[in-house]
């Protein structure tokens, strides 16, 4: 519902109206006062900046594509001063090229648009008594100094209406609205003026002008510089107090100022910051039992008797193994492993079964918690019903509404962009659209496995004779190791370009979608971009988890990829530890990255912008010219913030039974995490439009499916990944008769038995070695494959041992999975969504702006009708009365 106000259009590109009909805004020199945040007269607060370079010094553009450009913005500035909105011109100080426009919102506009927004603005302050936890004296150890940055004053609240003001809590105009509300106003008017007509269609928005270059930004300010107070007196240095109460390092085991931050930036980014502390404050409890299980298996590693027969020179000593690979690859001796299989003891141990179950748990927990904060901070912030009361269209929608439908609530007629067949069909391409990128993605991943299984061979037959040197650098560049490194420097590029490529891929798509809302815009971007990480990231997890050494056959048969390349195998240990190394260096290599990539660049862009600016000149420089200077937080905002947070919650819970000390990593990784976001925002981006935010959007059924995969994954990876399984099958049951030759239950021989043996003179002449260095002898199977041996009437088929261990294993998934789902199935029950407390408040908020609303009007009416109001009340409560018998 934007107000129908007088504006003045190009009717085309090529006709212009008379300049006299334009209005221009004032032009001011820089009073040199390079803190204040008002127009020159001291009195007007600058709620937006518009930049734009002058037309007339411009080279790069025909000249004229300059005059389009500067009719385009002189009648779009034109508009915004018939939409009431004031504005002031002022060149810059520093590049005379460049031209600022200041915009003042007067107060007749801001309360119109107010209402048109259905901004909650104070009725009056809140009365309702609130009880103080029992660890209030705990958590104020840790809270921000409340001289430094007063609690703000708790109000009831309702949608504005002009006609009511008297109602609502107005000590003073100039304060009534705060400076986030402000520039939230101005930026909804200035995304919907319009600035010309092409072939009947309405050209508007600061976003499409922005795009073509008529202005280079547009923004609202910082209060202050971040580095000392204001000089201003007017100016609160609110950016100072967050820098050095919030972004500062010293900061870095505080609580965060909520309050603060949604009032200054808006509760956008206050719901990301309060959702990224209670996820860093619920990762403690993890990191700490996970830290328990690691330390466990620290401390029963010696004690790990499988991985003792495979370092004793007696057993693992004289156990040969088969070559890895075809004629290139040799007999190798079991011993070699010796410690790997000690680290192994680490991570698979009876603690990392427990692990996996608390983290299950855990992350219901945390789901079920954040769901309870959420609902306070909706209160709290007022944004509660927000989507359906207060979220208008996207500008880009209203464009494109030609359709009329009738709406099935109101039975009017309103305008659509698309018909429901329209709308089927754009559904259909971009779901075919994200498939085809998905499915080109896992094309990639496969294309890398391929690439491994092909130069494996090929560095297994070349590496050793063309290195030259010394016996250590033939110990460390083996073939497994330049294949992996070559794998990965491969599969690191391919990740990289493919996430260019998808990024504008999906923007693409969902603009084409055209969706209604700025949340339902980023929902559906969310989506999709998180599908694509999703397969980009773990893929390498999946494939090493479930994959890589289940489908290789044995010595005799291998089993050979499009004919040729034959199957990786894992370690005798299995594939756990290469994935707990994988998941060490992808959770902290990412985080490194991720922290270089977005607080290295845009310091190193704004230094060296810094350096340029003091090269030329030494003048006093006005607030506006120095944030002009920061760097733009980009169109997709916070976006690639919870991207990169939920991909780490992935990390966590899906595959944390093979790395217990996931947790701990996230939670370091986290606490830098929130005061280097802090530090960036505050120091070196520009300020933010504030915009409303109920919830954490399409962030929190991702996060809720992960958490159902997560109890699937750590099951498969407990049953098929690690060797706990076949280890308590055998000590059951395989080590004592009739299987067993033992007296008592126990893991001595578990190497010997499950290693299934393999006669040299069995291998194919496709895959014999070139120099066999045992004849007429015998080898072991790289993997537990638990075959019958040499000899035998059912000679390399799967022996008893093996489908025990099958049915264990799928017994212990089915178990463990219905065990968790029930406790998280409860867990949900047992805690609802919204506090009680919660609850209360909305309601006895409700009910107090109900009737203050109505009483005040009731007092009015009473005021000006007198008597006449009060009989006729009493003849409305005498019909409804029942007659007396």
């Amino acid at each position: 519902l934007v107000l129908e106000l007088n504006k003045v259009i190009i009717p085309t590109y090529g006709t212009v109206p008379d300049q006299q009909n334009l209005h221009t805004p004032e032009w001011v020199d820089f009073d040199g006062k390079p803190d204040s945040l008002f127009f020159s007269d001291g009195q007007r607060r600058i709620d937006f900046v518009l930049v734009y370079e002058d037309e007339s010094k411009k080279i790069t553009h025909k000249r004229s594509d300059r005059k389009k450009q500067k009719r385009k913005r002189q009648v779009y500035e034109s508009n915004l001063i018939n939409n009431g909105l004031q504005l002031e011109a002022t060149r810059s100080v520093l590049d005379e090229k460049l031209i600022f426009v200041k915009v003042h919102a007067p107060w007749e506009v801001l309360c119109t648009y107010a209402e048109v927004l259905h901004i909650k603005l104070p009725l009056q302050p809140n009365d309702l008594k609130t009880r103080d936890s029992a660890f209030n004296w705990f958590s104020r150890l840790f809270r921000v100094d409340e001289n430094i940055i007063k609690p703000e004053q708790e109000f009831f609240t309702a949608p504005f209406q002009k006609e009511l003001l008297s109602n609502f809590y107005v000590q003073d105009k100039d304060t009534f609205f705060n400076p986030a509300t402000r520039s939230r106003i101005v930026h909804f008017i200035l995304s919907r003026v319009e600035y010309a007509t092409k072939n009947n269609v309405k050209k508007f928005g600061i976003n499409k002008l922005l795009d073509t270059g008529i202005y280079k930004a547009a923004f609202p300010l910082h209060d202050s510089s971040f580095r000392h107070l204001s000089t201003d007196p007017n100016c609160p240095s609110e950016r100072y107090l967050l820098y050095r109460e919030w972004a500062h390092p010293k900061n870095l085991f505080k609580l965060q100022p909520l309050d603060f931050i949604r009032k200054y930036y808006g509760e956008k980014i206050g719901i990301y910051f309060a959702w990224l502390g209670f996820y860093t404050n619920m990762l403690i409890m993890a990191a700490i039992v996970g830290v328990g299980c690691f330390l466990y298996g620290c401390l029963t590693k010696d004690n790990c008797t499988w991985s003792q027969e495979v370092c004793d020179p007696n057993i693992g000593g004289k156990i040969i193994m088969c070559p890895q690979c075809d004629k290139a690859c040799t007999y190798w001796n079991l011993t070699i492993t010796c410690e790997s299989s000690k680290k192994l003891c680490i991570f698979d141990s009876f603690g990392t079964l427990v692990f996996a179950v608390f983290m299950g748990i855990w992350v219901t927990l945390f789901l079920e918690f954040w769901k309870r904060r959420q609902a306070e901070l909706e209160y709290e912030w007022d944004t509660v019903e927000y989507l359906e009361q207060e979220e208008q269209v996207r500008p880009e929608y209203e464009a494109r509404c030609t359709h009329v439908v009738m709406n099935e609530i109101t039975q009017q007629e309103e305008h659509v962009p698309y018909t429901a067949c329209g709308k089927c069909m754009r559904m259909t391409f971009c779901a075919s659209a994200v498939f085809f990128w998905i499915l080109l993605i896992i094309a990639s991943v496969i294309g890398i496995i391929v690439y491994r299984l092909s130069v494996f061979l090929a560095f297994s037959a070349t590496l050793s004779q063309h290195i030259s040197g010394t016996d250590a650098i033939r110990k460390y560049l083996t073939p497994q190791t330049a294949t992996s490194v070559t794998a990965s420097l491969i599969s690191f590029v391919v990740i990289m370009v493919l996430n260019i490529i998808y990024e504008k891929v999906a923007i693409l798509i969902t603009d084409f979608e055209l969706p209604r809302t700025q949340t339902d815009y980023e929902n559906s971007l969310t989506t999709k971009m998180f599908l694509f990480q999703f397969v980009n990231y773990y893929s390498s997890c999946f494939y090493i988890a479930f994959f890589k050494g289940k489908f290789v056959g044995h010595p005799g048969n291998p089993v050979y990829w499009l004919g040729k390349y034959r199957n990786e195998e894992c370690d005798p240990g299995g594939c756990l530890l290469e994935l707990t190394t994988q998941l060490a260096i992808i959770v902290g290599g990412k985080a490194i990255w991720n922290n270089i990539q977005e607080v290295l660049l845009p310091w190193v862009k704004n230094l060296i912008g810094r350096y340029c600016a003091a090269a030329r000149s030494e003048k006093i420089i006005p607030r506006w010219e120095h944030d002009y200077h920061l760097q733009p937080i980009g169109k997709l905002g916070l976006f690639y913030e919870y991207l990169e947070m939920v991909i780490q919650f992935g990390f966590v819970t899906l595959f944390v039974a093979s790395f217990p000390l996931a947790p701990l990593l996230a939670l370091i990784n986290n606490m830098l995490e929130i005061r280097l976001d802090a530090w960036k925002l505050t120091t070196q981006f520009r300020r933010m439009v504030p915009q409303k935010a109920q919830d954490i959007g399409a962030w929190q059924p991702i996060m809720q499916g992960i958490a159902i995969l997560a109890v699937v994954t750590n099951a498969m990876i407990i049953a098929f990944t690690s060797d706990m399984i076949p280890r308590l099958v055998y000590y059951w049951s395989f080590s004592v008769p009739p299987y067993g030759s033992h007296s008592s239950h126990t893991m001595k021989g578990y190497i010997n038995s499950t290693l299934s043996v393999f006669n040299i003179s069995d291998f194919k002449n496709a895959s014999k070695p070139f120099s066999p260095w045992f004849v007429n002898q015998t080898c072991r199977q790289v993997y537990r494959d638990l075959r019958y041996p040499p000899g035998h009437q059912h000679q390399y088929e799967h022996n008893i041992y093996y489908w025990h261990v099958i049915a264990a294993k799928l017994a212990f998934i089915i178990v463990m999975e219905h065990v968790i789902y029930f406790v998280k199935f409860i867990i949900s029950y047992l805690i609802p969504d919204v506090s009680q407390k919660t609850k209360s408040q909305v309601k006895r908020e409700k009910y107090l702006t109900q009737k203050l609303l109505h009483e005040n009007d009731l007092k009015i009416v009473k005021k000006t009708m007198g008597k006449i109001a009060d009989k006729i009340i009493q003849g409305v409560d005498s019909t409804f009365r029942p007659k007396a018998e």
